[in-house]
C-alpha cells in the first residue's frame, strides 16, 4: 500500500542533499536517524553511542526496572559476595572470593576513565557500602563519591544482570577450554619426551624411551 505525503523535497545538507518528506499519513513506527560527521571516526563514534542508547531503552523494555548506577550495585554485591565466602571452606571460598574481587573492577574502570584515583575511590565506595549507604556510587561530575539516586543516576537492571551472566559464562568455557588443552600438553608430552629443533637444518629431532626418528622440511 502507497502511503500519502504533504511535501518531499530535496533540501541541501553540507555539501550534499537529502529527500526530506514531511506530512505523512500513516507514518507508523518505523524511524529514521541520519547521522552526519566531519569523519568517519566520529560517524561511527555517533552510531556506537546510538546503538548504546537503544539497547539500554530495550533492556528497560524488556524488564522494567531501574537501579542505582555509578558502580554502586556491584560494590554491593561484591562486599555481600566477600561475606559470604567468609562462611565457605576450601575451593569455593576461592572461587567466591575472587567472584567478589572481579566484580570490584566495574567501579575501578569507572573511576580510572574519570580521571579519578581509582584505589582511593573503591576504597571509599566499599567504606560507604559498609556503612549501610547501598546507594553510594561514583559521581563523574563531581569526582567523589554521593548518594547517585539523588543524582538521577540510573540504569536498566537487565543490563548488570546480563553482565554478570555473559562474564560467568564466558570464563566457564574458558576454564573448559583450558581443561582440554592441559590434557592435550600431558598426552603429548608422554608421546614426545624431549623435542629438539635445529634452526640451522630446520629439523625435529624427537627422542622418545623406545625410539629415536627426525621430520625434515
Amino acid at each position: 500500500m502507497m502511503a500519502t505525503a504533504e511535501l518531499v523535497e530535496e533540501v541541501p545538507l553540507g555539501t550534499s542533499k537529502v529527500v526530506k518528506v514531511t506530512g505523512i499519513t500513516n507514518p507508523g513506527q518505523t524511524v529514521s536517524i541520519l547521522v552526519r560527521g566531519s569523519n568517519k571516526l566520529v560517524l561511527e563514534e555517533a552510531e556506537r553511542s546510538l546503538h548504546d542508547a537503544l539497547c539500554v531503552v530495550r533492556c528497560l523494555v524488556k524488564k522494567r526496572a531501574l537501579i542505582a548506577g555509578g558502580g554502586a550495585p556491584e560494590i554491593e554485591v561484591s562486599i555481600k559476595l566477600a561475606e559470604h565466602a567468609r562462611t565457605l571452606t576450601g575451593m569455593e571460598a576461592y572461587c567466591v572470593r575472587a567472584f567478589a574481587e572481579a566484580l570490584e573492577i566495574i567501579p575501578y574502570t569507572l573511576a580510572e576513565n574519570a580521571g579519578l584515583n581509582p584505589i582511593a575511590t573503591v576504597t571509599e565506595l566499599r567504606n560507604r557500602h559498609a556503612k549501610g549507604e547501598t546507594t553510594a556510587g561514583i559521581n563523574v561530575r563531581k569526582g567523589t563519591i554521593t548518594n547517585i539516586l539523588e543524582e538521577n543516576v540510573l540504569q536498566p537492571l537487565l543490563v548488570s544482570t546480563s553482565a554478570i551472566q555473559l562474564a560467568s559464562e564466558t570464563v566457564r568455557s574458558i576454564l573448559k577450554i583450558d581443561d582440554i588443552v592441559s590434557k592435550y600438553k600431558i598426552r603429548r608430552r608422554a608421546m614426545f619426551p624431549e623435542v629438539r629443533y635445529d634452526h640451522s637444518s630446520r629439523d625435529y629431532s624427537v627422542a622418545s624411551c623406545s625410539s629415536k626418528f627426525s621430520i625434515k622440511f
